[in-house]
């Protein structure tokens, strides 16, 4: 009666396949689930599983097995560089230099401790550019390292193969390394991570405090007549008007540009605290009165930028294109509250403070979208648009001076370096780079699991073996050397020398390893993406240092 199940892998390879990828993601993050004294494995949970169901004998087929692993880390990739690319330029300018000397130091700590190793055990350096390689979960870096040994004289089959196995066997640790790493540093200074997080979040905020509003009466006899456009350091201060009332008289009516003050005005201010403050010492003083309760035919109202046509223009434009009689008081992005200016470029999902009449206001809201379903679209165009995009950028060959092999940012590199910029150009025409957020935690989580659950599987055949063989254990020793110490001693620098916070520190040390799933842990463990922002400042640079340092390996030491 059962006979159609036993005859599944041969009549229906495919559906096996696929029942195989389901059991090992679902026994995978039921492993990982598990928590013993306040540690788990959270998703690397599915990399043991699939070296489980490995050994036993239960694989996918190869080519099909290789494509799952690598669209899952395009796909988990694409979507981090989705999430990370609006704040990525301001968070590169603040803390870039820092972030990525200390991820150099990484690698080259890696480097050193590879040769080190190799020659304190008289290992191939060849075997030793494939432990290094694993050792920080780096495929490129071991096909610049193959690359590099088919040019050398003394090179055969076997010699290859070997730095491959050794790849193989320090790549699990590889990946555990960082999370154990991780896992020790906030054991060690008893880190507690709501506070950290709370911590890097403020940092972040720093000089964006929320904005405030203030009525100031006019005091000051030289703005007499003066437009509101021309009033002393107004756009510098961040402050925008919406609302005036003349002098002994109770009607609150629209304050638009050329609109004159006069000494004994009201004005409704909108801005931060130190602007408000500077505005008020320019203008008069402040007044308790609140021009918000009685202003006749005025209302406000928060309008969101769905629509594709206005994403990428500024306000200047727009106020040209359609001159209606409103004020804009901020704008908020990402959380943040951000002063208006004209040349502001609106981006899909922005909220404008809109003041005005009910009548322009709904123009106003047609113009600009004002969906909520749009803004929970997936647009599914742009998404394979842009992961073949990715692909393609992370396929291009990069020539470096006489190396005997092209660097390329590979199918991890490419997508996420392309990602970040779509998603700060916004809109090309009619496709919008945009993914809504619950989509994109979907989409990063199923990327993930697929390609642990294919490295464990892919891994897990002849993971056993290979260690039983020869000097298998020695070289998985190595590995874990090569993917620790590097890790934690710049981690202790940087905690105990340079006070980082541990949240940069956990995207810091996931993007120096090149690491994805070290990454997805750090998500868990900080209970927020913002690690991922270190991780992208970070990794281009990585990627193309472990690609050269791999090659450097075979080229220097190898003979």
């Amino acid at each position: 009666m059962l006979n159609w199940l036993a005859d599944i892998p041969k009549t229906q390879p495919i559906a096996q396949g696929v029942i195989v990828l389901c059991l090992v993601a679902a026994s995978g993050l039921a492993l990982g689930s598990i928590r013993i004294r306040g540690f788990s494995l959270g998703i690397a949970g599915t990399l043991f599983a699939g070296l489980i169901f490995a050994h036993f004998g239960f694989n996918l087929e190869p080519s099909f097995r290789s494509f799952i692993q690598e669209f899952g880390l395009v796909l988990f990739v694409y979507t981090i560089g989705l999430q990370v690319g609006p704040g990525f330029a301001a968070s590169l300018r603040r803390q870039g230099l820092s972030l990525n000397l200390l991820a150099a130091g990484v690698v080259v700590l890696g480097v050193a401790v590879t040769v080190a190793l190799c020659m304190i055990f008289g290992i191939d350096a060849g075997i030793g550019a494939g432990i290094f390689a694993g050792a920080t979960t780096n495929t490129p870096a071991l096909g610049a390292a193959q690359a590099a040994l088919e040019t050398l004289p003394t090179t055969n089959a076997s010699r290859v193969a070997d730095s491959a196995l050794g790849y193989a066997v320090a790549y699990p640790f590889g990946m555990l390394g960082v999370i154990l790493a991780l896992a020790l540093v906030k054991s060690w200074f008893h880190l507690d991570v709501p506070l950290e997080l709370n911590s890097f979040q403020a940092s972040r905020q720093a000089g964006r405090e929320p904005f405030a509003r203030m009525t100031v009466r006019v005091t000051n006899p030289k703005l007499a007549g003066v437009p509101l456009s021309a009033i002393p350091h107004l756009e510098d201060s961040g402050v925008a008007l919406s609302r005036l009332r003349r002098g002994g008289e109770t009607e609150v009516r629209l304050a638009l540009e050329d609109t004159p003050v006069y000494p004994g005005d009201l004005l409704l201010a909108v801005g931060p605290k130190d602007g408000l403050k500077r505005f008020q010492m320019t203008v008069g003083e402040e007044s308790p009165e609140d021009l918000t309760l009685d202003s006749g035919n005025l209302t406000s109202r928060q309008v969101l930028v769905t629509r594709t046509e206005v994403v990428g223009k500024s306000l200047g434009e727009l106020h040209e294109r359609y001159p209606f009689e409103l004020r804009a008081t901020r704008l908020t992005r990402a959380g943040l509250d951000i002063s208006i200016f004209p040349n502001l470029r609106l981006r899909f999902g922005d909220v404008l403070w809109l003041v005005g009449s009910k009548g322009n206001l709904d123009r106003a809201a047609e113009v600009l979208g004002n969906s909520i379903k749009e803004l929970n679209l997936v647009r599914l165009v742009t998404l394979f648009l842009g992961m073949a995009l990715g692909v393609l950028v992370g396929c291009y060959p990069f020539t470096v001076g006489n190396m005997p092999a092209p660097l390329r940012l590979g199918l991890a590199g490419g997508p996420l370096l392309t990602a970040i910029i779509l998603s700060r150009i916004g809109c090309t025409g009619p496709l919008l780079w945009y993914l809504p957020t619950n989509a994109n935690l979907l989409l990063r989580e199923f990327g993930i699991v697929l390609f642990l659950s294919c490295v464990g599987l892919k891994s897990g055949t002849h993971f056993v073996e290979t260690l039983l063989r020869g000097q298998g254990f020695l070289w998985m020793a190595m590995g874990a050397v090569i993917t620790l110490a590097p890790v934690v001693i710049i981690s202790l620098l940087a905690r105990m020398v340079l006070k980082m916070n541990f949240i940069n520190l956990c995207g810091l040390m996931a993007g120096s390893q090149t690491d994805p799933p070290a990454l997805a842990f750090a998500h868990a463990m900080c209970g927020s993406e913002d690690p991922s922002i270190a991780y992208a400042s970070v990794y281009p640079l990585t990627m193309v240092l472990r690609i050269a340092a791999a090659q450097m390996l075979v080229l220097f030491f190898a003979s």
